[in-house]
């Protein structure tokens, strides 16, 4: 019987022998990708700026007195040549009718003085007065023609003076400020109104000496707004400043061509300006914006990525040349071609001619 067991034994051991081996069968691993195009290397930098109108000026009177009344409000809208606020004229009329009478009493000296002089010119031509007598005739008469010269020139300043109490506005706008009441004492340049143009708006940017030299005046550029976040418009910058002002910043203007309903002088603004990018390695062109996560370290501080092979399915390694990091995207210039498909996530667990799918962007994966 002992026999019979390690026969049987023997046998399921022989038959266990005969069997197959299994074959190891790899796991082929979908993988994140993106299909690579070139992009402008442009760069750009948003700076903060405030609103301000195109054309905005204080308005105050060229001469001094007591405010008679005051026609217009905060916030009022006028027209070019309406009337804001009148002085008391009283002082002026007085003054006006002064300078009158002085002209009429020079004009009457003049005519005196004239005709003394034309008679001793007619009796100096016959010898009968003195040469010194003629002489005193003819200084009369030039000191009182420079004298209704004079008085001419009182009155017509008086007249300005009584024409100048009354104030008025130099364009058509809005009053944005009120900086007066009736019967207040003014004196002459004392601000007494803010007006505001309606020539459109602008902003004032200062923009930092590491930028200003790439600032072209006429480019265009994009315009945020903090009030409004979803609006986007634009604008062209008009000025340039010549010498820094703030902290080695430079003041730049920029129109506003877009009209917006709400926007309002004193608002922030965000201005986008546009630089044409230049690489660590001093390249300028196109570029492909990669994930960080698309590319491994490799030697020598080379950076690779993996192209998929889209006949064979299989993945190559392939080093590029990278210029810049910009808004989490590495900038390469060389070492891709328009088009092709490179792994996007786990790049540290690929390999060099490993076989692969493309994952199905439309599935999302849990792990």
């Amino acid at each position: 019987m002992r026999l019979f067991f390690i026969s049987v034994s023997i046998s399921w051991l022989l038959l266990g022998c005969n069997q197959p081996a299994e074959t190891f069968k790899e796991v082929i691993r979908p993988i994140a990708w993106t299909q690579v195009q070139q992009s402008s290397f442009d760069q750009v930098r948003r700076l903060s700026g405030v609103v301000y109108p195109v054309e905005a000026t204080n308005l105050s009177f060229e001469v001094g007195g007591k405010l008679e009344w005051v026609k217009v409000k905060l916030g009022d809208s006028v027209k070019k040549g309406d009337a804001l606020a009148r002085l008391d004229q009283r002082n002026f009329d007085l003054g006006l009718q002064s300078s009158q009478a002085n002209l009429q009493k020079a004009q009457a000296a003049l005519s005196e003085a004239s005709n003394e002089y034309q008679r001793y010119a007619e009796l100096s031509e016959k010898g009968l007065v003195s040469k010194s007598g003629f002489d005193n005739a003819k200084a009369a008469f030039e000191s009182a023609t420079s004298a209704v010269s004079l008085a001419r020139t009182q009155l017509n300043i008086s007249k300005k003076d009584l024409s100048d109490t009354l104030l008025v506005a130099p364009y058509d706008g809005k009053i944005t400020k009120r900086l007066v009441e009736p019967s207040m004492q003014v004196s002459p340049g004392q601000a007494t109104f803010e007006i505001e143009g309606e020539d459109g708006l602008e902003i004032q940017v200062m923009v930092p000496e590491t930028l200003i030299r790439d600032l072209i005046k006429g480019s265009q550029v994009n315009i945020h707004y903090p009030a409004f976040p979803q609006i986007l418009s634009s604008g062209a910058i008009t000025e340039v400043g010549s010498r820094a002002e703030t902290a080695n910043a430079f003041p730049v203007t920029i129109l506003i061509n877009t009209s917006l309903d709400g926007l309002r002088a004193g608002m922030t603004a965000e201005v986008d300006f546009t630089f044409e990018g230049v690489g660590r390695t001093g390249y300028t062109g196109m570029t492909f914006r990669l994930p960080i996560a698309a590319l491994g370290a490799g030697e020598k501080q080379k950076s690779y990525v993996f192209v998929y092979d889209t006949e064979k399915e299989v993945l190559h390694k392939r080093f590029v040349q990278t210029e810049s990091i910009l808004n989490n995207e590495v900038l390469v210039s060389s070492g891709l071609e328009n088009g092709e498909i490179i792994a996007i996530a786990g790049v540290s667990f690929l390999r060099d001619g490993q076989t692969v799918t493309l994952l199905d962007k439309h599935v999302k994966r849990f792990n």
